[in-house]
């Protein structure tokens, strides 16, 4: 059952855009294996976090606080008011090849951070954490199958920085080609996925302040 969820799961595109943007840094392969370990660690830690509190999770989502939606609709606004500068910005490229002065562990750190962004919307791991939980291991084994998702969420990413270590120049014009595309793709789906959370989220927050009921089913 595991497999169908990580092959939706994996398809993070702002994870593969930040990879090929430290490789085109100055230390390329390292800035890049640092970005994987730092989303990858990351990943792995929440999974660990979620699996142990997923059932108070669950009774939180199901009974929210008032404070639950005051959070809600700050974090709405943000997510607002980050889509429109990001539209009015045009999406706040990071071509390939023009990153000079990162570092190992700055990358390491964006890594992480890539994760911690996401991790409220990443849907389909929440439905690993729940199919691992649910297979009734034992504290060991399910650890074990964490750790192997983990691996293969990250081997997709790590075969494009080991093209880069193997090919070298070689595999710079099909990297910049594929960062192009996703830049013309960010400028488009990133403010607009950005600006429509955003929208969701103030709208669910006001009708429960409004009617005392929210709009989203959880």
């Amino acid at each position: 059952m595991l497999s169908p969820i990580l092959l939706v799961d994996v398809l993070n595109p702002v994870l593969l855009a930040a990879v090929i943007y430290a490789l085109g840094t100055q230390r390329a392969m390292a800035n890049a294996v640092a970005i994987l370990l730092g989303h990858t660690a990351t990943y792995f830690a929440a999974g660990i976090g979620l699996a142990l509190g997923i059932d108070a999770l669950a009774e939180r989502l199901h009974n929210p606080e008032p404070m639950d939606f005051g959070i809600e609709i700050g974090l709405g606004m943000l997510l607002l008011a980050v889509g429109f500068a990001m539209a009015r910005g045009g999406g706040g490229k990071a071509d390939f090849g023009e990153a000079k002065g990162r570092s190992p562990g700055s990358s390491f750190a964006m890594g992480a951070v890539i994760n911690l962004i996401g991790l409220p919307f990443a849907v389909p791991y929440f439905g690993a954490l729940g199919q691992i939980l649910k297979a009734d291991l034992s504290a060991t084994g399910a650890v074990t199958v964490l750790v192997i998702y983990n691996l293969l969420y990250a081997a997709p990413f790590a075969a494009v920085v080991a093209a880069r270590g193997i090919w070298g120049e070689r595999a710079a014009g099909p990297l910049r080609k594929l960062s192009a595309s996703i830049d013309r793709a960010g400028e488009v789906l990133g403010p607009g996925l950005l600006l429509l959370l955003g929208a969701v989220f103030v709208l669910d927050a006001a009708a429960f302040f409004l009617r005392g009921r929210a709009l989203l089913p959880f």
